[in-house]
C-alpha cells in the first residue's frame, strides 16, 4: 500500500449470523493482506470466534485488530451470551437480536467518530449504519451476502413484478430482463416479496462465476459493485480453514483419515447450513436415500425440529436418526456423521468428494465452487431458491431436489416433506456416470479452476479488490476537496 499516510483504514461491522460473519471476517482480512489497516467491530462472544485466526494475522504484521463491545442481549430478552443467530434458534429469538444490535447505534457512532476510518464495511442488513456514515462524512460500503445473480433477480422482480400475473403458487414465471431465462413460481419467492410480515422485514463473488450478471448488474441496473471472492481462499492454511466459523465437532485427522480411504469423486457431502432445522419425518427420508444410494456420505446433522408430537426434552436436541443407523455406518465405514459444526472448506476441496447437498446459501455455493464439485439443491428460505436457480439453470452445476416452498423455519408443520426415492433419484443424477453427470463434473471442475485463479495476481478478483482500494483512496482525496460520493456494494 505504500507508506503509512498512504494507507487507508477500513472498518467492519459484521452481522451476527455464521453466514454473514465468515465472509466479512474473510473479506476483512484480504483488506489486511493488502496493507490496508483493518478494525473488526464485534461483540464478545462473537470475538472467541474469529480470535484465533485474526491473532495468527497479526502474527504475520497484518495491520488488523477488534474493537470488542459488548451487546445488550439482557435488555431485548435474550439470555447473556446469546449473540449470534446460531444461539437464537426460534423467530422470536431471532428478532430480539436483531433488535439488541440495532441497540449498538450509539457505540457504533461514537467509534465512527473517535476512530474516522477512511471507509466503514458494514452489512446489508444494518442500513442504519449508512445513515451514521453520512452524518460523519465517511464513505460506507454495504456487505452484501450474495452475489450479481440474486442482486439481478431480486432488483427485476422488484420492479416487474411478474409474480402478481399468475393464477396459482404453483404456476411458473420467468423473471424479464435478465441475460438468461429464469423461471420461479411463487411458492419459491421469499415472504417480504410477496408480503411484509413481522419476521420477513429482518431479512461476495468471483467475475468469471456470472460475468453476464456482473454487467448486468454494474451497466444496466447501475448498482456499484466490485466483485472480490471467493473469500473463502483467504484461508490457505489447513489451521485457518477448520478455524473458519464455530468451533468443529470432529478433529480434521479423523475426518480426512476418513475420506483418505474412499476413491476420488465417491464421497457425497451433506450440509444444510448452521438454521436449518429438518423434523424426524425428513431426516428418516434423508437417512433411507443415503443408505439405498450405495455412495459412502459425510452428512452433518443438526438439530431437529420440535412438535408436539416429537419426544424430546427441548428445541436443542441432536438430530434424530433411525434406530440403529449410526451404528451400522460406522460398522461398514459407509458414512460419517458430523455432529454440530463441520470444517466444510476442508471437506469440500478433498478429491474423495463427487457432490454436495446443500441448503444453497451463497456461502456453500462458492465453497462448492472452488472445490469443484456438483450440487444437489435444497433451497429452504431467505435467497436460496434464487441461488438454487444459477446453479441448475444458467450454470448447470447441479440438480434440483424438487422443494418449490419458501419458509422462515423448517417444522413439521410447514415443510413439505421430500420422499427418500425423490432424495436418491437426486444423488444418482449427480453421482452417477451418465453422460449428464460426467459433463456436470467436468464444468464444476472447470469453475473451481477459475474461481482459484480470480483471486491471484492480475486476475478478476484480485484486480476488482485492488481497484476497491484505490476507489477508497480516491474517496479521502475528493472529500478533502468537498465532493463526497457516499455509496457502493462488495
Amino acid at each position: 500500500m505504500g507508506s503509512d499516510g498512504n494507507q487507508i483504514h477500513a472498518m467492519f461491522f459484521p452481522y451476527m449470523a455464521p453466514g454473514h460473519m465468515m465472509p466479512m471476517v474473510d473479506m476483512a482480512r484480504m483488506f489486511a493482506a493488502f496493507g490496508a489497516k483493518v478494525t473488526i467491530i464485534i461483540t464478545t462472544m462473537n470475538a472467541l470466534r474469529i480470535k484465533n485466526v485474526i491473532d495468527r494475522d497479526v502474527k504475520l504484521g497484518r495491520d488488523i485488530t477488534l474493537e470488542i463491545i459488548s451487546l445488550p442481549s439482557t435488555e431485548v430478552g435474550l439470555p447473556e451470551g446469546c449473540e449470534n443467530v446460531i444461539s437464537a434458534p426460534t423467530p422470536e429469538m431471532s428478532i430480539k437480536l436483531f433488535h439488541a444490535i440495532e441497540l449498538l447505534q450509539p457505540k457504533i457512532k461514537k467509534l465512527f467518530s473517535d476512530l474516522h476510518p477512511d471507509c466503514i464495511v458494514s452489512d446489508s442488513l444494518c442500513p442504519w449504519t449508512l445513515d451514521i456514515a453520512n452524518e460523519l462524512g465517511i464513505a460506507r460500503i454495504a456487505f452484501n451476502g450474495s452475489g450479481f445473480f440474486n442482486l439481478c433477480l431480486s432488483e427485476n422482480i422488484t420492479h416487474y413484478e411478474p409474480h402478481k400475473s399468475i393464477e396459482s403458487e404453483t404456476e411458473t414465471f420467468v423473471v424479464p430482463g435478465l441475460p438468461d431465462e429464469v423461471t420461479l413460481t411463487r411458492s419459491q419467492l421469499p415472504d417480504i416479496v410477496k408480503a411484509k410480515n413481522k419476521f420477513s422485514e429482518l431479512f461476495d463473488n468471483f467475475y468469471e462465476l456470472e460475468p453476464g450478471y456482473a454487467d448486468h448488474c454494474r451497466n444496466v441496473l447501475g448498482i456499484k459493485a466490485w466483485h472480490i471472492g471467493p473469500v473463502s481462499l483467504v484461508n490457505r492454511d489447513t489451521v485457518d480453514k477448520v478455524d473458519r466459523g464455530e468451533k468443529t465437532s470432529i478433529s480434521k485427522h479423523d475426518c480426512i483419515n476418513w475420506l483418505d480411504c474412499k476413491k476420488p469423486r465417491s464421497v457425497l457431502y451433506i450440509c444444510f447450513g448452521s438454521l436449518t432445522r429438518f423434523n424426524k419425518k425428513q431426516t428418516t427420508e434423508i437417512a433411507y436415500a443415503l443408505e439405498a444410494s450405495g455412495h459412502p456420505f459425510i452428512w452433518v446433522v443438526g438439530k431437529v425440529s420440535k412438535t408436539s408430537n416429537d419426544e424430546f426434552e427441548d428445541e436443542e436436541q441432536e438430530q434424530w436418526l433411525p434406530k440403529g443407523f449410526e451404528d451400522k455406518i460406522k460398522e461398514n465405514g459407509h458414512g460419517l456423521l458430523v455432529r454440530g459444526w463441520a470444517p466444510q472448506v476442508l471437506i469440500l476441496e478433498h478429491e474423495a468428494i463427487g457432490g454436495f447437498v446443500t441448503h444453497c446459501g451463497w456461502n456453500s455455493i462458492l465453497e462448492g465452487v472452488v472445490a469443484g464439485v456438483p450440487f444437489i439443491t435444497w433451497p429452504i428460505f431467505a435467497e436460496q431458491f434464487y441461488n438454487e436457480k444459477l446453479v441448475t439453470q444458467v450454470l448447470n452445476l447441479g440438480v434440483s431436489i424438487g422443494n418449490e416452498v419458501w419458509k422462515a423455519w423448517a417444522t413439521e408443520d410447514s415443510l413439505v416433506i421430500k420422499s427418500g426415492d425423490d432424495i436418491l433419484m437426486a444423488i444418482n443424477a449427480v453421482m452417477g456416470d451418465t453422460e449428464e453427470a460426467i459433463d456436470m463434473n467436468k464444468r464444476a471442475k472447470k469453475l473451481g479452476e477459475l474461481a482459484k485463479k480470480a483471486v491471484e495476481e492480475g486476475h478478476s478478483s484480485y484486480n476488482d479488490l485492488k481497484r476497491l482500494i484505490e476507489d477508497i483512496k480516491m474517496h479521502r482525496i475528493s472529500k478533502s476537496n468537498g465532493v463526497i460520493e457516499n455509496s457502493g456494494n462488495a
